[in-house]
């Protein structure tokens, strides 16, 4: 059983080192298609690595899915001393919200969570950042929702 972990990458700074990441990778213990790859970064779509030796699967997008999300990130301590930047409490929820859209039913429960436990402010900022998205009525049905339905 694989653990996944989703990535959002700048498009355009990937786009200028795509060669040298992909040496990097090869020499990564990263299983990956580099024509995936480049097609991922060329289309902004996704792309996948696994990690041959701990059986992770990262999942990179290569493009925001919700306009203004890496000038949103947040630092937080990933590994022990270590700082890396992560998506805002609003982001991870909205982009739930647009894996609602899809059809994803874990990611309702999630996004009740999320809201849950999310300050006013950020509480305004996804119900702002859903309705740019025109997903406000879905996000209130989903909010509307028992936590017993996934």
């Amino acid at each position: 059983m694989t653990q996944d972990i989703d990535i959002v990458i700048d498009n355009e700074a990937t786009s200028s080192c795509l060669d040298a990441f992909l040496a990097s990778l090869a020499e990564s213990d990263f299983i990956f298609d580099e024509i995936s790859i480049r097609k991922a970064v060329t289309d902004r779509g996704r792309f996948q690595l696994l990690d041959g030796v701990e059986s992770l699967k990262l999942d990179i997008y290569p493009r925001e899915l919700i306009p203004g999300e890496l000038g949103r990130s947040v630092l937080a301590e990933v590994f022990e001393d270590e700082q890396q930047p992560i998506a805002s409490r609003a982001d991870a929820a909205v982009s739930k919200l647009v894996w609602v859209d899809k059809g994803s039913f874990k990611s309702r429960r999630d996004l009740r969570q999320i809201f849950r436990t999310a300050s006013a402010a950020d509480q305004g900022l996804i119900r702002e950042l859903a309705d740019q998205l025109t997903l406000g009525v879905l996000l209130e049905e989903v909010l509307g929702e028992p936590d017993d339905i996934p």
